[in-house]
């Protein structure tokens, strides 16, 4: 990688930041405000010109209490099935633009929201210090209910990526009567919590109990010391260390997306034997990050040179201005709450923490046909050890297939649109 100057390519874009901009953020917010700011009852819908034909941008009131924005595609025909896009982290509704037209010409009717705490839906003003309760996994499912709900459907197929995998994951054990199908993208799911059974009469076993090692603690052990993105997403500075990246957060979300890309020639990813922090040390410095960088001083390290970035057809820097004019505007911690929720794997999977409720769907299983599409190179698929498998064998009963697409990396709905279009409309057809 070649050396890199932020300013130099500011300069670049000078020209089409500014009409950009004009057409994503509202008047009163284009000077560039460095503080999150509660969402403005005025502030307009994404503007057509920065959308595909066929996608429009719209506001939903009275979402499980949110003003919720989303995109949304075959609406000129009443009737038509509905499918719901979830998006990831760091990412907005936006991410589903290239698959929204090919569903919407299939029949579908297509909804994609930016999620709570993102984009232009409530939320974003959050703080560190706020109650986490309104990001916890069950009200992310209250969500996605009353936006069904809203639009007038009954039933709906389920499409997330990333986070927003794991959101749909979760849609589809609490109300398989309102999710009839669900494709799970780059973030496998491992299944629900087991609770302990036929114990009474037994004598606790204490030396079995809380085997489970301090991975983080391990990670520090390292030589370098090293510590997982997703205990660095939880702490105080990391809104911080992005929003206000050295590098400015257009040029933070490249070098980020870049380097969880197929674009990025060290994402050669396999399985690791088990969860310790030896096997979780071979983990790219996104995911393993060293212990005492945040992430934009990781990601800047692999920042594209000017000719990549004219190269990278799958987001060029036009459509790159609408994630960081979003983030910009609204910084990260709406989404990292969600992270703070789960700075465990046991919370992850309701086991523990803020997510403890979850355990009210102990031992369930995705019964609806279910379908896992990621990149041959997302590092994503494998970055918990087991999970694909626990997915296949234990979590889902009606798994469809598991389809790595050549050619992407974590982004893998918008690295290879036609290929995830394809498996995703076989799969709703045979569903």
């Amino acid at each position: 990688m070649s050396s890199y100057s932020a300013s130099t390519r500011r300069e670049l874009l000078a020209g089409l930041s500014a009409g950009l901009l004009s057409a994503v953020l509202p008047p009163r917010l284009r000077a560039g405000s460095r503080s999150a700011l509660p969402q403005p009852a005025e502030i307009d819908p994404l503007s057509a010109d920065v959308l595909p034909p066929g996608i429009r941008s719209r506001f939903v009131h009275d979402v499980n209490g949110l003003r919720m924005h989303v995109l949304e595609a075959g609406f000129e025909t009443a009737g038509r099935p509905g499918v719901l896009l979830v998006h990831g982290f760091p990412e907005i509704a936006y991410s589903w633009r290239k698959l929204m037209p090919v569903l919407a010409s299939a029949g579908y009717h297509v909804v994609a929201p930016d999620l709570r705490g993102y984009g232009r839906t409530d939320g974003t003003d959050v703080s560190y210090d706020d109650d986490l309760r309104p990001f916890r996994m069950i009200n992310e499912i209250r969500d996605m209910l009353a936006l069904v709900s809203a639009f007038g459907h009954r039933r709906v197929h389920l499409v997330g990526h990333d986070f927003g995998s794991l959101v749909s994951a979760w849609c589809a054990v609490a109300r398989p009567d309102v999710f009839r199908s669900v494709v799970l993208m780059s973030a496998p799911f491992g299944g629900t919590a087991v609770l302990p059974f036929d114990t009474v009469g037994r004598t606790p076993d204490n030396a079995s109990l809380n085997t489970a090692p301090d991975i983080y603690a391990d990670l520090a052990q390292l030589m370098p010391p090293r510590k997982h993105y997703r205990s660095f997403y939880a702490t105080r500075e990391a809104n911080d260390d992005m929003w206000h990246a050295r590098q400015g957060v257009h040029d933070f979300l490249r070098a980020y997306y870049h380097m969880k890309s197929a674009d990025w020639p060290e994402n050669e990813p396999y399985p690791l034997r088990e969860w310790s922090a030896v096997e979780l040390g071979k983990l790219p410095h996104y995911y393993v990050m060293e212990l005492n960088k945040g992430m934009a001083e990781t990601v800047a390290a692999e920042m594209p040179t000017a000719a990549e970035i004219a190269a990278c057809q799958w987001l060029p820097d036009a459509e790159l201005r609408i994630y960081s004019a979003e983030y910009g505007r609204t910084g990260f911690q709406g989404g990292l709450q969600w992270y703070r929720s789960n700075t465990s794997v046991s919370s992850l999977f309701g086991r523990g923490g803020v997510n403890a409720d979850l355990q009210v769907f102990a031992g369930r299983t995705i019964d609806q046909p279910s379908l896992f599409i990621a990149g041959v190179s997302d590092w994503g698929v494998y970055q918990r050890p087991g999970v694909v498998e626990q997915m296949q064998t234990r979590a889902c009963t009606d798994m469809r297939g598991v389809h790595l697409v050549a050619g992407a990396g974590h982004w893998v709905q918008q690295e290879q649109p036609e290929a995830v279009s394809r498996l995703v409309l076989q799969f709703l057809q045979e569903a």
